[in-house]
């Protein structure tokens, strides 16, 4: 048996991994875990969810490793808005090759922690690319919210950015950006793993090949 413990950055991917990714890997007798980020701790109660700087994700990941020291680690959280001071952050924002640059966040996360039964994992460029995988279920899920349909404007992106992990990280352009402008009822708690989990998880990986990496190399633990 492999436990796998999921370190995320909110709400949304804790959902994501208790709904589709914890039966995936049972299925392999790898048992999951996921619980948010702590960002701080007042009068007794832990608060978490997001990440506002690296420190508290490293403190809280070297923590739970110290807790559980036979267990596996990954990471699951958003390029996108990643903190200034996360390992090699500088040094990466000269890679212009968004797969070359969230490889090299990987690996300097992973020489940063220093352990090596973890995965570290980061989101190209955030959750919401993975619902681009297939547009149709996004559409059918919102189009009762709108007055027209969006399908269309759905496929422009696809096909101006040529793959769902492609669409940038801009302040205005990022996929939850997108999704917003075109579905102002998108709430990502409520849709997103919703959404992810019609669209299926091996479709997802069909289209997005950092998650695919992840995910396979995930299901080699031993």
């Amino acid at each position: 048996m492999v436990r796998l413990n999921f370190l995320v950055e909110g709400e949304t991917e804790e959902t994501f991994v208790r709904d589709l990714l914890t039966p995936h890997f049972s299925q392999l007798e790898i048992y999951c875990t996921a619980r948010r980020v702590e960002t701080k701790r007042a009068n007794g109660k832990i608060y978490r969810g997001g990440i506002t700087n690296y420190e508290k994700v490293k403190k809280d990941l070297l923590r739970w490793m110290k807790e559980d020291t036979n267990a596996h680690f990954t990471s699951m959280f958003d390029l996108y808005a990643l903190p200034s001071d996360f390992p090699k952050y500088n040094e990466s924002l000269g890679i212009r090759d968004p797969y070359k640059k969230v490889q090299f966040l990987e690996q300097s996360f992973f020489e940063d922690i220093e352990y090596r039964r973890f995965t570290p994992y980061i989101q190209l460029h955030e959750f919401e690319a993975l619902l681009f995988s297939d547009v149709n279920i996004i559409e059918q899920r919102l189009k009762p919210f709108q007055p027209r349909t969006k399908l269309e404007d759905l496929n422009k992106i696809l096909f101006e950015c040529h793959s769902p992990e492609l669409i940038d990280d801009g302040i205005q352009t990022a996929p939850s950006k997108r999704l917003l402008v075109l579905y102002p009822a998108y709430q990502k708690r409520l849709y997103g793993s919703l959404i992810s989990k019609e669209i299926g998880l091996a479709t997802i990986q069909s289209k997005c090949p950092h998650f695919h990496w992840w995910i396979t190399t995930l299901q080699g633990l031993k």
